[in-house]
C-alpha cells in the first residue's frame, strides 16, 4: 500500500491565518505536510469488537477467553454465511480444524431433552469445525459488556461496583497475549467498556477520551446509569479518529419502550462530547462529538425486537433450523451440531497473499488451477455452483430474511428515528441473540413469558464518508422541497400528471425490497466474475485515505452461560500513521530552511548604545548588553539615548512594546520608564529636548533614528517596594520590528534609598546628621529600617524641616506682597499653597529640578532653604516646598493617624465630619489628643503639623480678634451662608468694632480645603468601594484636622 495516499481531490476547509503573526507557522505546517511521505508509513490492523449481555450471572467471566480472544463457540450450521463457506479455500476470516490427530471430540446435541450431552468421535465425511481469528493477530480488542451487575438489585442499579470492573479486566488480561496494553476502561453501573491494543498499535494511540451518559431512571441527580452508554475516542497514528460506543438501551416490547429506545439513542448522541484533540502541542478549540470521528462503532444491547409476528411461530421455525429439521429434503444425521471447534481468521501477511480477506461464495468443485494453460480446459457449468442461500426457501438465510423486515431497528432507521445518520450493519446471517435458556444452544425462551427471539445485541459502524453522504442527502432533500414549493407557487406542480408512471416510481415505498438481505445491498451475479472484494476507501478528517472492511459478523452460539449470545465483528483497517521520530527530523529540516529563506527578506535593524550609557562602560555596544542608568532616586529623572539604524535590505517598521500581562493579556510598559523617538541630528547633544516623532517609526535602508529612554521613579508604592528591597530597577524593553525579530534590551539602575515612602517608626530611628544616606552607608545595606534600632527623635526631622520651611516661606510671601506689587498672594483660592489646582509655578522649567533638590536635601539631612535660595521667587519656593511636604506625608505607609488609631477616633467621634467646628471643637480636640497620647511619636507629629497649618492660615487669611470672636460665636448652620464684601459696624456702649464678613468666609473656605487635603494625607482608614460611603470617610478625615485649625486669637 502506498504511503502517499492523501486524497488530492478533496480540499479541506482553509485554516484562518493571521498573516502578520502566523504566516511562518502556517507555512511551516504546510511545508512539513508536503513531505508527509517521509514520515507517514502505512499500517494495517484488525479490530475485533465484541458485545455481550452477561445478565448479571456468575461465571460468565470464565467464558470470556474462549469466545472473545480464542474465537471459540461459533456454530457453523447456525450461521448461514459460515455454512456456505468452502473452508478448503481457507479464507482470511476463518481457520479450520479437521480433527486430524485427535481421538475424540465432544458435541452438545439438542434432542427432546435439551440438557442431553453426548460424546462421539468425528465421523468420516463430517465437516470440519471453525473458529474466529484471535490471539496476537488482533491489533485492537474492543469489548462491550452489559449487566455485569444484577440490575434487579436496587443498590447495584444506581452505583458502580469497583470489584466488577476488576474481575473482567483480570479475566481479559489473563487471556490476551503478553504485551497488550489497556487503552480505555470505564464502567457505568452495569455497562463496561474495555479497549486493549497490541504493543505495536498501543504506541501509536493518543488523545484517548472516554465519556459516560446515563439514560436510565430519572432522579435528583439526573438520569441514572442503569441504562445508557460509554463512548471512547482515540487518535490512531496522529491521523485516524476512532470512536467506540457501548450501550444498553431501554428494554420492553411495547411501543412506549420502542420510543424510549429512540430517545435514549438521541440523548447519548447529544450528550457525548470528548475532550479536544491535542496534536503537536496544539489544542483544538472545541471538543469533538459523535460524528466528528473517521470511523465509529456502536454496539451493545440495543434491545430492538422483532414485532408484527407471533413469537411462537418464530421460536418454532428457528427451533427446526437449530435441529436441522427444517429442510425435509436434506438427509437427517440426527446430529444438529458440529464439534466444538474453532473459527480462526488467517492473516494475509502469513502467506504474502494480497487477496481480499472477505469470504466469498465458493464452488463445490475444486478451484481451477490458475497456473495451468487455459487451452483445452472446459469452464464449469453454472449449475455446479452453490446456489444463493437467499434464494433457497429451505435455507436458514431465507428464514432470517423473512424475519428481518419486522426488526424494529431496521424500521427506526428507515423512519429516521434512530441510527439513521449513516449507520450500517453487516449482513445478519446468524440466529437472534436473545432470549435463550441458560445452558442451551438454539433453545429460545421456554419460561412463562416466552419472549419472541430478537436481535437485541447489535454491532453497527459507519465512516466519515457515510456521515457526509447522509448530510448531503438531507441537504438535497431540503433543496428539492424548496423547488417543489416554488413549483406549487407557480402552478406547475401538476403539469406532468399525464406522463409515464415510470417516472413516478419511488424505490423507498416499494415493499418488494423488504426481503432483501439486511444490509440492503443487491449484487448482479456473474458466474465467471472472479473479481475480488476490495476495502472501502474513506477520506479522514486529516485528508488521508484509509481503508476498512468488515470481515465477519456473527454470534457465538455455543457460549451458554447467559440468556444472550455474544456477538463479534471483525474489521480490517488500513491507515497511515505518523512516525514521530521521522516527523521530528522533517520538521527540523523544514524549519531551518524556512528560517533561512525568510531571514533573507526580513527587515533588520542594529541598536547602538554609547559606552557611557550602556552596561559596558568602555565600549559602544549593540544594545544587547543593556542600558545602565546608574543611581536613580525618587523623582530624579535620568535619560539615555539609543541610535537605531536600518542595516537590512528592506524598509523596517518598529516600535517599543511592553511585556504581556498574563491576567489581562494587555501589553504594559514598566511604570518607571518612558520612551520616545527623535530625529538624529549631527552634533546635537540635546536629543531629549526634541519633539517626539511618534510611537512607530519606519526607516529606509541606511537611515537612522534616536530613541530617548527616561527613568523616573514617581509612584509612591513603587518607592516603598524599592526601599524594602522587594523590587528592583531591572526590566527589559522590547523593540518589535514588524516581520522581523524582536530586540530585547535589558535596562537596569541602582536605587538610592529614600526617606520618602517610609513609616514614622522608621524615620524616628534615622540618626541626626547625614539622614537616610548616612544610615545606609553606615549599615552598608539598604532595605527597611529595623525597629530594633535606637530612637533618635520624637518626630521625623524631615517633617520638622518641611514644616519649618513652610512657615518661614508663608511669612516671606506675605512680606513680599507688601513690598512688591507683582508678588500677589492668591487668597481667593482656598487651600493655597497646598491645593495642587491652585499652583501657579508648577509648569516652570526648573520646577522638577528644584523639587528633586529639596528631596535630596531631606535625604542628606540638609536645610531646605539653603537649597532653594532667595534668588528664586518666594511664591515658587513656597509652592514647591508645600508639594514636597504633601508627598512626604502621603508616602508614609502608616500615616500619622494609623489605622488602629483611626478606628478608635471613629468609634469615639462617629459624627466628627458633621461640620460642627465651633460648638464642639474643644471637646473633640481633647478626645482626639487623648486617643493619640497612646502613640506619643504620632501624637507629637500630629500636633506639630496642625500647628504649622494654623500658622500658615493666620499668615495667608488672617482675622482680627473681633472677627475670630464673631466666627466662634456663630451657630454651625449659619457658617458659610453670608459672603458680604463690606465691613459691618456694630455699635455699643463700649465703642465701635469692625467685622470683615468676606475675610471670615475666606478663612472658613481655606480651613475646610486645607483640612480635606491634609486629612487624606495623614489618616489611614479602610476606604469602602462605594463612592458615597467613601465620601463620608473623607469628611470624617477632614473633621479630625479641621477642629485643630481654629484659634481664638489673631
Amino acid at each position: 500500500m502506498s504511503s502517499n495516499n492523501r486524497d488530492t481531490s478533496v480540499a479541506s476547509e482553509p485554516e484562518p491565518v493571521d498573516e502578520t503573526a502566523s504566516t511562518f507557522h502556517y507555512s511551516l505546517s504546510r511545508a512539513v505536510h508536503a513531505r508527509k511521505s517521509e514520515y507517514v508509513k502505512p499500517h494495517r490492523i484488525r479490530i475485533k469488537v465484541g458485545s455481550w449481555n452477561v445478565a448479571g450471572r456468575l461465571g460468565t467471566d470464565k467464558d470470556l477467553a474462549s469466545w472473545f480472544v480464542e474465537g471459540k463457540g461459533v456454530e457453523r450450521r447456525l450461521d448461514a454465511k459460515l455454512a456456505g463457506m468452502d473452508l478448503s479455500d481457507k479464507p482470511d476470516t476463518v481457520e479450520t480444524n479437521t480433527g486430524e490427530g485427535s481421538t475424540a471430540r465432544t458435541s452438545a446435541t439438542l434432542g427432546t431433552d435439551s440438557s442431553t450431552i453426548e460424546s462421539r468421535s468425528m465421523q468420516e465425511g463430517e465437516e470440519p469445525s471453525v473458529r474466529l481469528l484471535g490471539g496476537d493477530k488482533i491489533g485492537l480488542y474492543v469489548l462491550g459488556l452489559q449487566e455485569i451487575v444484577d440490575l434487579n438489585i436496587v443498590s447495584q442499579t444506581f452505583y458502580s461496583d469497583p470489584n466488577a470492573i476488576a474481575k473482567w479486566q483480570d479475566a481479559l488480561e489473563a487471556a490476551l497475549p503478553k504485551g497488550y496494553t489497556l487503552v480505555a476502561s470505564e464502567q457505568l453501573v452495569g455497562l463496561l467498556l474495555l479497549i486493549y491494543a497490541s504493543p505495536e498499535v498501543a504506541e501509536t494511540i493518543s488523545n484517548e477520551s472516554t465519556v459516560s451518559v446515563g439514560t436510565g431512571i430519572y432522579g435528583l441527580l439526573g438520569y441514572w446509569g442503569n441504562k445508557g452508554a460509554i463512548s471512547s475516542r482515540i487518535l490512531l497514528g496522529e491521523t485516524t479518529r476512532l470512536a467506540f460506543t457501548n450501550c444498553h438501551l431501554a428494554s420492553g416490547h411495547d411501543q412506549a419502550s420502542l420510543d424510549r429506545r429512540c430517545w435514549d439513542y438521541n440523548r447519548i448522541k447529544a450528550q457525548t462530547k470528548f475532550t479536544p484533540i491535542n496534536t503537536g502541542g496544539i489544542l483544538e478549540d472545541e471538543g469533538e462529538r459523535l460524528g466528528d470521528e473517521d470511523f465509529a462503532f456502536w454496539f451493545g444491547d440495543l434491545n430492538f425486537r422483532v414485532d408484527g409476528l407471533p413469537g411462537d411461530d418464530i421460536r418454532r421455525i428457528l427451533m427446526l433450523h437449530s435441529r436441522g429439521e427444517y429442510d425435509i429434503n436434506k438427509k437427517q444425521t440426527g446430529e444438529p451440531f458440529s464439534d466444538d471447534g474453532v473459527i480462526v481468521l488467517r492473516n494475509n501477511d502469513d502467506d504474502g497473499s494480497e487477496s481480499s480477506i472477505t469470504p466469498r461464495t465458493i464452488s463445490r468443485e475444486a478451484s481451477l488451477d490458475e497456473d495451468s494453460n487455459d487451452e483445452g480446459v472446459e469452464l464449469p457449468d453454472p449449475d455446479d455452483f452453490v446456489p444463493d442461500a437467499h434464494d433457497d426457501p429451505a435455507s436458514l438465510q431465507a428464514t432470517l430474511d423473512s424475519l428481518l423486515p419486522h426488526d424494529q431497528l431496521k424500521r427506526m432507521m428507515k423512519e429516521r428515528k434512530a441510527f439513521h445518520e449513516g449507520w450500517r450493519e453487516g449482513p445478519i446471517t446468524f440466529l437472534p441473540t436473545y432470549k435463550y435458556d441458560v445452558g442451551s444452544v438454539g433453545l429460545f425462551d421456554s419460561s412463562e413469558k416466552q419472549r419472541a427471539p430478537s436481535w437485541c445485541d447489535r454491532i453497527l459502524y459507519r465512516t466519515r464518508t457515510d456521515v457526509n453522504k447522509y448530510e448531503k442527502k438531507c441537504q438535497d432533500e431540503i433543496e428539492a422541497k424548496k423547488k417543489d414549493e416554488e413549483m406549487v407557487k407557480l402552478g406547475i406542480d401538476k403539469a406532468n400528471d399525464d406522463e409515464s408512471v415510470l417516472f413516478d416510481y419511488d424505490p423507498a415505498t416499494d415493499s418488494s425490497n423488504d426481503n432483501l438481505p439486511y444490509d440492503d445491498t443487491t449484487y448482479e451475479y456473474d458466474e465467471y466474475d472472479e473479481a475480488e472484494n476490495t476495502l472501502e476507501h474513506v477520506v479522514t478528517k486529516e485528508g488521508f485515505i484509509d481503508k476498512i472492511n468488515l470481515d465477519i459478523y456473527t454470534s457465538h452460539q455455543r457460549i451458554m452461560s447467559s440468556d444472550h449470545k455474544p456477538l463479534v465483528s471483525m474489521f480490517t483497517l488500513e491507515y497511515d500513521a505518523v512516525v514521530p521520530e521521522l516527523k521530528a527530523k522533517v520538521y527540523a529540516e523544514v524549519a531551518k530552511e524556512l528560517d533561512r529563506v525568510e531571514n533573507e527578506g526580513r527587515p533588520g535593524v542594529t541598536i547602538i548604545v554609547e559606552g557611557k550609557d550602556s552596561a559596558n562602560k568602555h565600549n559602544v555596544t549593540n544594545g544587547s548588553e543593556g542600558i545602565d542608568f546608574g543611581d536613580v532616586g525618587f523623582l530624579r529623572k535620568e535619560t539615555r539615548s539609543l541610535t537605531i539604524a536600518n542595516t537590512g535590505g528592506v524598509s523596517a517598521k518598529f516600535c517599543f512594546v511592553g511585556k504581556t500581562s498574563i491576567s489581562d493579556e494587555e501589553t504594559k510598559y514598566p511604570s518607571w520608564l518612558e520612551f520616545k523617538f527623535v530625529r538624529s541630528l549631527p552634533h546635537d547633544d540635546d536629543v531629549e529636548a526634541q519633539d517626539p516623532l511618534g510611537d512607530e517609526i519606519t526607516l529606509e535602508p541606511g537611515e537612522t533614528v534616536n530613541a530617548v529612554i527616561e527613568a523616573n521613579v514617581h509612584d509612591l508604592a513603587h518607592v516603598r517596594a524599592l526601599n524594602d528591597e522587594t523590587a528592583q530597577l531591572e526590566d527589559v524593553i522590547i523593540l518589535r520590528v514588524t516581520d522581523g525579530r524582536d530586540h530585547f534590551i535589558p535596562i537596569r539602575a541602582t536605587w538610592i534609598p529614600s526617606c520618602f515612602g517610609r513609616s514614622l517608626e522608621e524615620l524616628i530611628r534615622i540618626p541626626r546628621g547625614g539622614g537616610i544616606r548616612a544610615l545606609v552607608k553606615e549599615r552598608k545595606r539598604g532595605g527597611s529600617i529595623p525597629y530594633s534600632l535606637e530612637v533618635h527623635k520624637s518626630s521625623p526631622s524631615e517633617l520638622f524641616k518641611l514644616t519649618e520651611a513652610v512657615e518661614s516661606l508663608a511669612e516671606r510671601v506675605v512680606a513680599d506682597e507688601n513690598m512688591l506689587e507683582e508678588a500677589k498672594v492668591p487668597r481667593d483660592k482656598p487651600g493655597w499653597p497646598f491645593d495642587k489646582s491652585s499652583w501657579q509655578t508648577i509648569n516652570s522649567e526648573d520646577h522638577e529640578e528644584l523639587r528633586a533638590a529639596i528631596i535630596e536635601a531631606l535625604e542628606e539631612d540638609k536645610p531646605i532653604l539653603e537649597i532653594v535660595t532667595a534668588d528664586i521667587p518666594t511664591l515658587k519656593r513656597f509652592e514647591i516646598v508645600s508639594e514636597v511636604l504633601l508627598l512626604f506625608l502621603c508616602g508614609m505607609p502608616d500615616g500619622i493617624i494609623t489605622t488602629p488609631l483611626w478606628a478608635k477616633i471613629e468609634q469615639a467621634l462617629p459624627n466628627i465630619g458633621d461640620g460642627k467646628v465651633t460648638t464642639m471643637a474643644e471637646e473633640r480636640k481633647a478626645t482626639i489628643l487623648d486617643i493619640l497620647s497612646a502613640a506619643p511619636y504620632y501624637n507629637i507629629s500630629f500636633v506639630f503639623l496642625t500647628s504649622m497649618i494654623t500658622r500658615v492660615a493666620n499668615e495667608l487669611v488672617p482675622l482680627t480678634k473681633e472677627e475670630f470672636d464673631a466666627l466662634n460665636m456663630r451657630k454651625p448652620g449659619s457658617l458659610g451662608k453670608r459672603s458680604l464684601s463690606f465691613r459691618r459696624s456694630n455699635t455699643g456702649t463700649g465703642g465701635t468694632a469692625a467685622v470683615d464678613e468676606a475675610a471670615i468666609q475666606r478663612r472658613i473656605a481655606w480651613e475646610k480645603r486645607a483640612a480635606e487635603i491634609f486629612g487624606t494625607a495623614i489618616c489611614r482608614a479602610p476606604m469602602p468601594g462605594n463612592a458615597k460611603e467613601r465620601k463620608v470617610v473623607e469628611e470624617k478625615m477632614r473633621g479630625v484636622v479641621e477642629v485643630f485649625l481654629r484659634r481664638a486669637e489673631a
